[in-house]
């Protein structure tokens, strides 16, 4: 037998943006998935919640977590629009309650 053994390929460094190791961008990834729970509990009131620490968390990350831009920026927009379409739906069921009101419509039996 022979006692050949190939030499592994040379090591080429990384070249693109570095982080050190160990971490991880946390607030853009909590930024993210409060932004995306915003918009898909938008009909309820709970997405007014989700939406605003979604914008929150993203606006801190883009501060502390440059590097996680894309993250971010997305759990920024998405929170927005989560927290935009529950305000509106929130108050355009107040609006669509108090006209039934005015109008002598009345939710309860007789």
């Amino acid at each position: 037998m022979s006692d050949y053994q190939p030499t592994p390929p040379p090591s080429t460094p990384y070249t693109g943006e570095s982080r050190p190791a160990g971490t991880t961008p946390i607030l853009s990834i909590l930024s993210l998935i409060g932004g995306i729970l915003g918009i898909l509990s938008s009909f309820f009131w709970i997405g007014l919640l989700f939406g605003a620490a979604g914008a929150v968390l993203g606006f801190i990350a883009r501060r502390k977590e440059p590097q996680a831009k894309g993250l971010w920026l997305t759990g920024i927009i998405t929170g927005i629009i989560g927290f935009v379409i529950s305000l509106v739906i929130i108050i355009g069921t107040i609006a669509l309650f108090a006209f039934a009101a005015s109008q002598g419509y009345s939710t309860t039996s007789p």
